[in-house]
C-alpha cells in the first residue's frame, strides 16, 4: 500500500487547502499541463490515423489533386516577424525551463512543497514547452493561418503559471528580506516572453499569410486586386504588436502632416476588415442569420447588431475590465504607503521602492489597456457605422413607394448622419456598463479592507446614487425622442426649402419659409433646453455623489467608533475619486444610452419598411417568350388601403419591335401603367411578364451631379462610335458645341444649369446608350420644342431604336399615328386600344384628344392664311442690328455658325476643365483654427460675459473640493494611537459644508454652461439660416444640397450638444490639474520643477499632433457630405436605378464614399490615441518620480498625511494631464463645425428685399410694359454669357410668345426678369421702374409665374395654393374649378385638406402643373409668366387652360414660353431666341408673311408633321 505519511501528505495538505499557497497553484497547473498534453496528444493521434485512412481510401489522382492544393504555389507563402518572434519566444521559454530544472536539481528545494511534486511540475512545464514549440514550427509546413485553441489555452496557462510563481517569489523576498536570485531573474525573462505569446494568442493569427503574384494568379479579378492593394497601403494592417500598443504605425502620417496640410490622397487606406464592402457583407450575414430564426423586428435588428460586434466587443471588454481593475491597485495601497512613511517598516527603501514600482506597473497596465479599449471602441463604432449606412442606402434604393412617402429625404438623411452617430457613440460608452459593477465592487472591497463595516454604508450610498438614474434616464430618453422628432421636422423642411429654393424666390415666399424654419428650430431649442437643464441637474447630482458617499461613509465610521486615521481617510478618498469617474460618466452614459435607444429604434423601424417586390414582374428568357411585355388581368394600386385601385383590368401584350403609344387625360394612369411594367407599383392581382433588358426615361428628368458624358454612359464603357450615334439621334450635338467644355461640361445638382429640354434629351440619350431591349418613355417630348421633338421622334424612336420594343407616354397627338398600338387611358383603365385610324372610327373618347389637337392646328392654319392677306401692322420691336456676318437669308445652320464664331471671339477662361465646371470643391480652411472662430463663438452671446462667471464657479468648486479633502487629512490622526486635533463633530460638519459648497458651484456652472451653449448655438444657427435663404441662386446652383444639409444636421448637432462642453472642459481640466500640482508641490517641491519640462514636452506633442489631427478632422467633415449628397440623389432616382439594373453599381459607389470618409475618421481617432498614450505614459513616470522622491526623503522630513494626499491626487495625474491636451485637441476638432457654420454665415447675399428710398408705387406694375436694354446674363463669372445683348420692348397688357430651340435662353430670360440671375450688363425696366433699383421682394411679389418644373410642398392642397392664407375658401374653389381640379379635390374625403406628400409625389406631374396655374390665378398680378406651363398636360386640358388664361388675364401682360407652337400662335407678339440672342421679334402675322423667318419655318414643320393625320 502507498505510504501517504512517508510522502508527507498531511503536512502538505495544510498548505494545499489554502489558495494563497504556491503549492495549491502548482497543483492546479500540473492538472492543466496534463490536460493540455492529453488533448495535444489526442489531436496528433487523430490526425495521424485520419491521414492514414485517407491515403488508403483515395486514389492516386485525388492524391495528386490534394498535393497540388496543399502545395499551392511555391513562394506564395509569407511569414511575418510576429511568427518568427513567436518561435524565438517559445525557444526562450524552453531554455528558461531547462535552466530552472538544472538549478533546482543542483541547489535543491527551499520551498514549502514536496520535492517530487516540484520536479513533476517543472518537467510537465518543460514537456509542454517542447510540444508547443514543435506545433508552432509545424504551422508553416501545414499552412495554418489561425492559432489552434489548444495552443491559445497553453499560452494563457504558461503566462499565469510564470506570473503567479514570480509573484510568490517576490512576496517571499519582501517578507524575508532576501536578495533577488538567479531563479527570479530567469522567471522575469520567461514572463516577458510569455506576455508576447499571450498577446499573439489573443490576436489569433499565426503570422503566416499568402500573397498573390501575377505569375501565380494571372486571373485575379479587380476586386481582389483592389483588396490586396488596400492591404499593402494600410500601415495598421502591417503593424507589429509593439506598434499596435504604442500606435507608432501612425508615425509616417504625422511626418507628412507636420510638413504640409494633409490631402485626401495622403491618408492611408483602412484595413480590409474595416472596409465598407467587407463590413456590409458581414452585417448581411448577421441579418440573414437572425431572419432564419425570427421575423425582422426591432429586437431582431438589435440581435443582428450584437452578432456583428460581439467578437470585437468581447476583446474590448477584456481590456476595459483589466484597465478598471488596475486603476484600483493605487487606492488599495495608499494606506500601506502612509504606514511606510510613518516608519512602521524596518527596511524603508526596499519596501518603498517596491511600492513605487507596484504603483507604476499598475498605472502602465491601466494606460495600455485603457488606450486599447478606447481605440477598439472607436474602431467598432466605425465598423457599425459603415455597416448601417450601407444598409440604410440599400434600403433606400429598394424602398417601396408607400414606405418612401412615410420617410422623407430629410428624415432618412437624419438617420444617416445624426442617428448613426449616436448609435456608434454607444460603442464607446458600452464598456462602462460592465466596468461600473467591477469598479463599484473593487471600491467597496478597498473600503471594507480599511473601514470595515462602514463600507456597507458606502455601498448603500453608492446604490442610492445609482438608483437616482432610473427616473433621470427615463426623462432624458423622452426628451431625446422629442429632440429627434423636432430635428426631423426641421431637417425635412430644410431639405424641402433647399430643393425648391428657386420657386420660393420666384414666388417671394422665402421670408415665409424662413419664419417656418425658425419656428421649427424654436420647438427643437425648447426640447434641447429641457434636456440641458436635466443634464445640469445630473451633473450636480453626480459631482456631489462622491462627496455624498464619503460623507455617509465617514459619518458611519464616526457613529460606529471606527477610528479614522489619515491613511484610511486617504485610501477612502482615493477610492471615492476613482468612483467619481464612473459616477460622473454615468449621466453621459445614460444620456447616450437614451439617445442610442431612440436612434436605434428609428433606424430599425426604417430597415423593416417594405421594399419593392422583386417577384411582381416575371423575367422570361427571350427565346422562350412570345411577347416582350405582357400583363394579364393586372390590378395595381399605389395605396394598398384604398378601395379603388390605381389601375384595374389591365390587359396588355406587346410583341418584339412594337411601338406602343399611351395617351389620356391628366391623372388617367399613364405613368402608373409604365410603373406597373417596371414593378414599381404594388400588384394586387394578375401577372406581369417581360422578356429582355429595359431602359426607362421618367417624366421628371433625373440628372446626376457630374459631367454630361458620365450621365449618358451611366456606368457603361465608352464606345466612341456608339456614343456619337446616340448624341446625334438625341439632338445633343449642337448643345455640346455651345457648352464651354463640350460633353465634359459639369452639370450642377439636379441639372440646375441645364434647360428642361436639355435634361430630357440627356436622359433619353442615357436610355439609348444602354442598348436595351425594351424602352419605357414617360412623356419624353413634353420639355422639348416642336422641332427638337420631331427630330427625336424620327432619329431616335423611329431611327436608332426602330428594332426595339418601345412604350411611350405622350400628350402630343402628332406622335400617335406612327405607333403600332395606341392605348387610351381613363380612370386607371385601358378604355381603347388599336391603331390611330381604328380609334378615330370608334368614337368613344379618343376623338376628344385628337379634336383638341385639330383645333390647335386650325388656329395655326388660320394664322398662316390670314398672314398672306393681312396689312402690315406697326411693329413694337426695337431691333438691334444683327452682325453683318450673319445673313438672315441663310439657313439656320449658317446663323448658328455665325453666333458660334462671335462667341468664340469673347474673352473666356482658358482652362477647359475649370471653364466647364459649375460645382466647385467644398470650401476648406487650411492650418490651425483661426482665433477669430474661437472669439466669434465665445462672444456670440452677451459679448462673452458668461465665460468668466463659468470659470469662476468652476474654480470655486475646485478650491472647495481640495479644501474639503485637505481638511479631512489635516484633522485626522496619523495612527490609531494618536489623538485627533479637533472633535469629530466639527471635523465632519466642516467637511460636509465644504462638500455642499463645491457641489453648488458645479450646479451653477452646469446651468450657465448649458445656457451659454444653447444661446450661442441658436445665434449661429440663425446667422447661417438667414445667410442661406438670402444667398443668390448661383450659390445653390454650385453647392450640392448635401453640403448644406451636413452643416444644418451634423455640424449643428455638434454645436447644440458638444461644443460648449468641450470648450468648458478645456478650462475645467486646467483648473483641476492646477489644484493637483498645488497639492503635490506642497510636499514634494521638486515635482513642480519637473512639471516645467514635462509640460513643455506635452505641448510639443500637442503641436506635433494638432496639424495632422486638424486636417484629418476637416477631411472627415468634407468627405461626409458626398455620402449624403449621393444618397439624396439616389433616393430621387431610385426608380431609374432599379429600371436600369444599376443597384449594384450605386451601392458600390456608396461603399467607396463610406471608405473615403472612414479613412480620415479612423486615422483621426487613432491619432488621438497616439497622443493620449504618450501623455499618459509621461504622466505615469512623473508620478513614479514623485513616489521615489517621497520614499527617498528622510523620515520626519514631510508630514505623512499630506504626502499621502499628494499621492492620492497624483493617482489621477496621468488622466488629468492627458485630459487637458485631449480636451484642447478634441475641442479644436469640434470647432471645425463652428468654422464650417461660420463659413455659411458669410455667404454674399443677393440684393436687399426692400429698398426704402426706392419703394415702387402701390399699384405698380399697372400696364405691365417690359423693356430690355442691352441685357447680358451669365450664371457665373467663370462661365460664358447665356443672354447676349437682348434689346426689345414687351408692350403692356399684350400677350407675347417666346419660342426657340432647347437651350436658346428662354428660361434664362425669365430668371433675369425675376432677378434670379442678376444682369451682367444692361437693364430691365417695367412701367418706368428699373427692377435692379428696387427690393427683390417688391419685384417678385408683384409678378406671377407658372414655372417649368411644377413644385408642391408637403402639407395640404390649400396650403400649396394659398401658403400666406390671403384668400377665402370660395376663391380657392373657384380657382380649382378653373384649373380642372375641382372635381378631383371634391372627390377626396379631406377636400382642400387633402394630403400632399414630399415633392408632391402623390400627384401626377400634370396635376402639379395645374396646381401651379391655380397659384397664379389666385395672385392675379399684372404680369404673368408661363414657362412651359402646360408641357405635361394633354391637348384637351391644354386647350381649356389656354382659354382660362385668355379670359382671366385678358388685361395683363402675359409672357409665354412654349414648345407647343399653337399655344403662342394667338399671341400679339412672337420673340424668337437662338443661342441667347434675338433672331426675330414681331407679330405672328408679320413673321408668317416672310417664308424665310425662323418662326414661319417652325410653323411649317409643325403643320407638315401634323397634316398627315388631320384628314
Amino acid at each position: 500500500m502507498f505510504d501517504v505519511a512517508g510522502f508527507q501528505f498531511p503536512a502538505y495538505r495544510k498548505e494545499w487547502i489554502q489558495t494563497s499557497s504556491p503549492c495549491f497553484w502548482k497543483g492546479v497547473f500540473i492538472f492543466l499541463n496534463l490536460l493540455f498534453l492529453f488533448i495535444f496528444s489526442a489531436q496528433a493521434l487523430h490526425k495521424i490515423i485520419h491521414n492514414l485512412l485517407i491515403r488508403k481510401s483515395k486514389n492516386i489522382e485525388n492524391g495528386e489533386e490534394r498535393f497540388l492544393a496543399s502545395n499551392f504555389i511555391p513562394g506564395c507563402q509569407r511569414t511575418s516577424i510576429s511568427y518568427q518572434a513567436s518561435k524565438w519566444c517559445c525557444s526562450l521559454l524552453l531554455s528558461c525551463q531547462i535552466l530552472e530544472i538544472l538549478l533546482f536539481l543542483t541547489k535543491g528545494s527551499g520551498g514549502q512543497c514536496d520535492f517530487s511534486f516540484l520536479v513533476l511540475s517543472k518537467m510537465l512545464k518543460m514537456l509542454s514547452c517542447i510540444l508547443v514549440l514543435i506545433g508552432i514550427a509545424s504551422f508553416q509546413k501545414a499552412t495554418i493561418i489561425k492559432i489552434p485553441w489548444t495552443i491559445r489555452f497553453w499560452c494563457i496557462c504558461i503566462f499565469l503559471q510564470i506570473a503567479i510563481s514570480l509573484g510568490f517569489q517576490l512576496h517571499l523576498i519582501c517578507s524575508h528580506k532576501v536578495n533577488i536570485g538567479v531563479t527570479e531573474i530567469i522567471d522575469m525573462i520567461g514572463l516577458l516572453a510569455s506576455i508576447y505569446i499571450v498577446a499573439i494568442s489573443i490576436r489569433g493569427q499565426t503570422g503566416i499569410s499568402f500573397t498573390s503574384s501575377s505569375e501565380a494568379e494571372p486571373l485575379l479579378n479587380n476586386s481582389v486586386e483592389k483588396k490586396e492593394s488596400s492591404k499593402r497601403n494600410c500601415p495598421y494592417g502591417r503593424a507589429s504588436l509593439c506598434q499596435l500598443v504604442t500606435f507608432s504605425w501612425l508615425n509616417p502620417l504625422f511626418s507628412v502632416g507636420i510638413k504640409r496640410p494633409l490631402e485626401q490622397h495622403d491618408v492611408p487606406d483602412v484595413h480590409v476588415k474595416d472596409s465598407a464592402e467587407f463590413l456590409s457583407h458581414s452585417f448581411d450575414k448577421c441579418v440573414e442569420t437572425v431572419k432564419e430564426k425570427n421575423e425582422l423586428r426591432n429586437s431582431a435588428i438589435y440581435r443582428a447588431m450584437f452578432l456583428f460586434i460581439r467578437k470585437k466587443a468581447a476583446i474590448n471588454a477584456s481590456f476595459a475590465i483589466i484597465s478598471a481593475s488596475a486603476s484600483y491597485v493605487g487606492p488599495s495601497l495608499i494606506n500601506n504607503f502612509v504606514d511606510f512613511l510613518n516608519g512602521k517598516e524596518d527596511h524603508r527603501l526596499r519596501s518603498g521602492y517596491i511600492l513605487a514600482l507596484t504603483f507604476l506597473s499598475a498605472k502602465v497596465v491601466e494606460t495600455v489597456t485603457q488606450r486599447q479599449w478606447i481605440f477598439g471602441a472607436r474602431q467598432l463604432g466605425l465598423r457599425l457605422r459603415a455597416a448601417l449606412i450601407s444598409h440604410i442606402y440599400q434600403k433606400g434604393i429598394h424602398l417601396s413607394n408607400k414606405a418612401r412617402q412615410s420617410h422623407t429625404s430629410g428624415e432618412i438623411i437624419n438617420y444617416m448622419s445624426v442617428d448613426i452617430q449616436r448609435i456608434t457613440d454607444i460603442m464607446w460608452y458600452a464598456n462602462m456598463l460592465w466596468m461600473l459593477p467591477i469598479q463599484v465592487t473593487l471600491a467597496i472591497n478597498v473600503l471594507r479592507k480599511n473601514l470595515g463595516l462602514a463600507a456597507v454604508a458606502g455601498l448603500a450610498a453608492t446604490l442610492m446614487v445609482l438608483t437616482c438614474n432610473i427616473p433621470l434616464t427615463q426623462t432624458q430618453k423622452r426628451f431625446q425622442s422629442k429632440i429627434m422628432e423636432a430635428k426631423d421636422e426641421r431637417m425635412k423642411a430644410t431639405t424641402e426649402v433647399l430643393r425648391n429654393m428657386k420657386i420660393l424666390k420666384l414666388q417671394a415666399w422665402d421670408t415665409q419659409h424662413l419664419q417656418k424654419l425658425e419656428n421649427l428650430r424654436k420647438i427643437e431649442s425648447d426640447w434641447l433646453w429641457k434636456s440641458q437643464r436635466l443634464q445640469a441637474f445630473a451633473a450636480f447630482l453626480f459631482w456631489a455623489a462622491p462627496m455624498f458617499i464619503s460623507a455617509v461613509t465617514f459619518g458611519t465610521c464616526i457613529l460606529m467608533g471606527i477610528p479614522l486615521t489619515a491613511g484610511r481617510v486617504l485610501s477612502a478618498m482615493a477610492t471615492f475619486r476613482m468612483l467619481q469617474d464612473p459616477i460622473f460618466n454615468l449621466p453621459d452614459l445614460l444620456s447616450a444610452l437614451a439617445q442610442a435607444k431612440v436612434s436605434a429604434d428609428r433606424v430599425a423601424c426604417y430597415l423593416q419598411e417594405d421594399e419593392i417586390k422583386l417577384d411582381s414582374v416575371q423575367l422570361i428568357c427571350q427565346n422562350e417568350a412570345e411577347f416582350d411585355v405582357e400583363i394579364n388581368q393586372g390590378i395595381f394600386s399605389w395605396d394598398l388601403e384604398s378601395e379603388a385601385p390605381t389601375l384595374s383590368d389591365v390587359q396588355l401584350k406587346v410583341r418584339k419591335g412594337m411601338k406602343v403609344a399611351i395617351c389620356g387625360t391628366v391623372g388617367s394612369g399613364k405613368s402608373s401603367l409604365i410603373s406597373s411594367i417596371l414593378g414599381e407599383i404594388p400588384k394586387l392581382r394578375g401577372e406581369v411578364r417581360i422578356s429582355g433588358s429595359k431602359a426607362y426615361v421618367p417624366q421628371s428628368p433625373w440628372i446626376l451631379t457630374g459631367n454630361i458624358r458620365e450621365n449618358i454612359l451611366f456606368g457603361n464603357l465608352y464606345d466612341h462610335n456608339k456614343y456619337e450615334k446616340t448624341i446625334q439621334a438625341c439632338a445633343l450635338a449642337k448643345d455640346f458645341e455651345l457648352f464651354a467644355n463640350g460633353d465634359l461640361t459639369e452639370i450642377g445638382e439636379r441639372g440646375i444649369n441645364m434647360s428642361g429640354g436639355q435634361k430630357q434629351r440627356i436622359q433619353i440619350a442615357r436610355a439609348v446608350y444602354q442598348d436595351a431591349d425594351i424602352y419605357l418613355l414617360d412623356d419624353p417630348f413634353s420639355a422639348v420644342d416642336a422641332h427638337t421633338g420631331n427630330q427625336l421622334f424620327k432619329e431616335c424612336l423611329m431611327g436608332i431604336l426602330k428594332e426595339k420594343t418601345i412604350l411611350y407616354v405622350t400628350h402630343q397627338v402628332e406622335f400617335l399615328p406612327a405607333a403600332d398600338i395606341i392605348l387610351v387611358m381613363q380612370n386607371g383603365r385601358i378604355v381603347q386600344s388599336g391603331r390611330f385610324d381604328e380609334l378615330l372610327h370608334q368614337k368613344i373618347g379618343f376623338e376628344v384628344l385628337v379634336g383638341a389637337h385639330n383645333q390647335a392646328l386650325e388656329s395655326i392654319f388660320h394664322a398662316e392664311n390670314s398672314s398672306r392677306s393681312s396689312q402690315t401692322e406697326e411693329s413694337w420691336v426695337t431691333r438691334k442690328p444683327i452682325n453683318d456676318e450673319c445673313d438672315m437669308e441663310n439657313p439656320k445652320d449658317k446663323q448658328l455658325q455665325c453666333i458660334e464664331k462671335q462667341e468664340s471671339s469673347q474673352d473666356l477662361p482658358q482652362d477647359e476643365v475649370e471653364r466647364g465646371r459649375l460645382t466647385q470643391d467644398e470650401e476648406r480652411e487650411r492650418g490651425s483654427i483661426s482665433k477669430d472662430v474661437y472669439w466669434s463663438y465665445l462672444t456670440a452671446v452677451r459679448r462673452g460675459a458668461l465665460v468668466p462667471i463659468i470659470i469662476i464657479t468652476q474654480s470655486l468648486f475646485q478650491i472647495l473640493q481640495v479644501a474639503s479633502n485637505y481638511w479631512m487629512v489635516w484633522a485626522s490622526p496619523t495612527t490609531t494611537d494618536e489623538p485627533g486635533k479637533i472633535g469629530l463633530g466639527l471635523l465632519f460638519s466642516v467637511y460636509v459644508a465644504l462638500s455642499v459648497g463645491s457641489a453648488l458651484g458645479v450646479l451653477v456652472r452646469a446651468m450657465l454652461l448649458g445656457i451659454a451653449g444653447l444661446l450661442t448655438s441658436q445665434k449661429l444657427f440663425e446667422g447661417m439660416l438667414h445667410c442661406l435663404l438670402r444667398a443668390p441662386m448661383s450659390f445653390f446652383d454650385s453647392t450640392p444640397t448635401g453640403r448644406i444639409l451636413n452643416r444644418a444636421s451634423t455640424d449643428q448637432s455638434v454645436l447644440d450638444l458638444e461644443i460648449a462642453g468641450k470648450l468648458g472642459w478645456c478650462a475645467f481640466s486646467i483648473i483641476q490639474i492646477l489644484g493637483t500640482i498645488a497639492v503635490m508641490s506642497q510636499v514634494a517641491w521638486p515635482v513642480f520643477v519637473l512639471f516645467i519640462p514635462v509640460t513643455a514636452i506635452c505641448f510639443w506633442y500637442q503641436q506635433y499632433y494638432i496639424p495632422t489631427a486638424r486636417e484629418l478632422a476637416r477631411l472627415s467633415g468634407i468627405q461626409r457630405a458626398p455620402i449624403l449628397h449621393h444618397f439624396a440623389e439616389s433616393l430621387t432616382g431610385a426608380a431609374t436605378i432599379r429600371a436600369f439594373g444599376q443597384e449594384y453599381r450605386f451601392i458600390n459607389a456608396n461603399l467607396n464614399l463610406i471608405d473615403n470618409h472612414s479613412r480620415p475618421w479612423f486615422h483621426n481617432v487613432s491619432a488621438m490615441e497616439w497622443l493620449s498614450f504618450r501623455l499618459n505614459m509621461l504622466s505615469n513616470f512623473v508620478f513614479a518620480f514623485s513616489l521615489i522622491l517621497l520614499v527617498s526623503l528622510p523620515k520626519g522630513f514631510i508630514n505623512p498625511s499630506i504626502a499621502g494626499l499628494a499621492v492620492t491626487y497624483g493617482l489621477n495625474l496621468n488622466s488629468q494631464l492627458a485630459t487637458i491636451i485631449w480636451n484642447i485637441c478634441n475641442a479644436e476638432n469640434k470647432m471645425i463645425s463652428v468654422e464650417r457654420i461660420l463659413q455659411y454665415s458669410r455667404i454674399p447675399s443677393e440684393a436687399p428685399l426692400f429698398i426704402e428710398e426706392n419703394w415702387p408705387p402701390r399699384n405698380w406694375p399697372e400696364t405691365g410694359t417690359i423693356r430690355f436694354q442691352n441685357l447680358q446674363v451669365r450664371y457665373a463669372e467663370h462661365l460664358p454669357s447665356v443672354l447676349k445683348d437682348i434689346t426689345c420692348t414687351i408692350p403692356g397688357r399684350k400677350k407675347v410668345g417666346v419660342v426657340g430651340r432647347t437651350g436658346s435662353g428662354k428660361s434664362t430670360l425669365i430668371q433675369a426678369l425675376f432677378r434670379i440671375v442678376e444682369p451682367r450688363d444692361g437693364s430691365i425696366i417695367i412701367d418706368g421702374v428699373d427692377i435692379c433699383k428696387i427690393g427683390l421682394h417688391d419685384l417678385r411679389s408683384r409678378l406671377s409665374i407658372i414655372p417649368q418644373d411644377p413644385t408642391l410642398f408637403e402639407g395640404t392642397v390649400r396650403g400649396n395654393l394659398d401658403p400666406l392664407n390671403e384668400y377665402t375658401d370660395k376663391q380657392i374653389w373657384e380657382v380649382l374649378d378653373k384649373c380642372q381640379l375641382g372635381e378631383l379635390i371634391r372627390s377626396n374625403e379631406k377636400k382642400m385638406d387633402a394630403t400632399v406628400v414630399e415633392n408632391g409625389e402623390n400627384w401626377s406631374v400634370g396635376q402639379r402643373q395645374l396646381f401651379c396655374l391655380g397659384r397664379a390665378l389666385l395672385k392675379r398680378s399684372s404680369i404673368l409668366v408661363l414657362d412651359e406651363a402646360t408641357a405635361s398636360v394633354d391637348s384637351a386640358t391644354d386647350g381649356i387652360i389656354q382659354q382660362t388664361i385668355s379670359q382671366e388675364f385678358d388685361d395683363c401682360t402675359v409672357v409665354t414660353i412654349a414648345h407647343r407652337v399653337h399655344t403662342v400662335i394667338d399671341s400679339d407678339l412672337i420673340l424668337v431666341l437662338s443661342d441667347g440672342r434675338i433672331l426675330e421679334y414681331d407679330t405672328p402675322a408679320k413673321l408668317l408673311e416672310r417664308g424665310d423667318s425662323s418662326f414661319s419655318k417652325l410653323i411649317k414643320e409643325y403643320s407638315i408633321r401634323s397634316t398627315a393625320f388631320t384628314s
